[in-house]
């Protein structure tokens, strides 16, 4: 089989990527510091413990599986802690992967899935968000992000390592098998921390606004179920691959939930209310962000199978009550 270098395989959009690629016939070979992975996640392919920042680690794993390509994960995505701690994630993120893709080019290894942010837009000027709109993060992580988009470019015209920058909107939901899923410490993520005050394992959800100019006055977001941002990794691998040329794609569903309306979803699933308190906005968050993924469809033949979200809550709901102990 051929193998796949999978930086940050051990996490929450790294291990499902792993899961597709062995049932698409490559082996996924996980290279993970743990910080945030973990062990259970690693079911289809070796687990190489190490640091994008550790060279001699980098060329390890390069010398001992030869990879064709790269799927670029491993990276530190807390948006708050990166503008408390800015160099944490410059030096991880950035100065990491600049390691990565020397590596790289030294071991002859051409071609890399880069895991981007929908952040890289910061406040978007229109909706939905196409690939054209202008990059203006507001926080050091989309910062790191975009950086990243840079360095790619500038490998491949120096040394020829092709690339797909894949900017993601909010990755949600469970594997459906329920092998894997998300695990955070801490959870920030919207529908995690819904889904354990649904079930008592934590305080009321907290809905930070209700005054903005959308449908119910809560934040609406783009919500793409995990399985699918897995599975545009092996479409972006298969066309670089296969000699395509290098581009930077959106990958959402193209139409949005409120945070009230996954509050709402979550208790459907479940089968009752989830206890919520308002509480005020947070600072930098935009009213709505929805992706238009055109591209990711007509370029790579993508289309999200589920886009409903009771469908996505269901699976998430059904991971964490399996879960609940740990």
């Amino acid at each position: 089989m051929t193998n796949i270098l999978v930086t940050g395989g051990a996490g929450y959009i790294g291990s499902h990527t792993c899961k597709l690629l062995k049932a698409a016939g490559y082996t996924p070979v996980t290279f993970d510091n743990m910080v945030y992975g973990h062990d259970w996640a690693v079911k289809w392919g070796p687990l190489e413990r190490g640091d994008i920042l550790d060279r001699a680690a980098l060329d390890a794993v390069f010398d001992t599986y030869a990879p064709a390509a790269v799927i670029h994960f491993a990276a530190y995505t807390y948006v708050g802690e990166s503008v408390e701690n800015p160099g944490r994630y410059y030096r991880n993120n950035v100065a990491g992967t600049v390691n990565l893709m020397e590596a790289m080019r030294d071991h002859g290894c051409r071609s890399i899935i880069f895991s981007s942010t929908c952040a890289t837009y910061g406040v978007p000027e229109r909706m939905p968000m196409t690939e054209d709109l202008p990059q203006k993060p507001i926080n050091p992580y989309g910062w790191t992000k975009l950086m990243i988009e840079q360095v790619l470019r500038d490998f491949e015209t120096a040394h020829g390592i092709s690339h797909m920058a894949l900017r993601y909107f909010n990755a949600a939901g469970a594997d459906p098998d329920g092998e894997i899923g998300e695990d955070h410490d801490p959870e920030t993520h919207l529908i995690p921390l819904t889904v354990q005050a649904g079930l008592g394992l934590r305080g009321p959800i907290r809905i930070f606004g209700d005054d903005y100019p959308t449908p119910d006055g809560t934040a609406v977001r783009d919500y793409i179920h995990v399985t699918d941002l897995a599975d545009a990794h092996i479409r972006a691998l298969e066309v670089l691959m296969e000699g395509g040329a290098s581009r930077m794609l959106n990958l959402g569903t193209g139409h949005g939930a409120s945070v009230r309306e996954v509050v709402d979803a979550v208790g459907r699933v479940l089968g009752q209310p989830v206890p919520a308190e308002m509480a005020p906005r947070r600072a930098g968050d935009p009213p709505m962000l929805v992706a238009d993924a055109t591209r990711a469809r007509n370029e790579l033949g993508w289309v999200p199978r589920h886009t409903d979200i009771d469908a996505i809550v269901e699976t998430a709901c059904r991971w964490h009550r399996a879960h609940q102990l740990g």
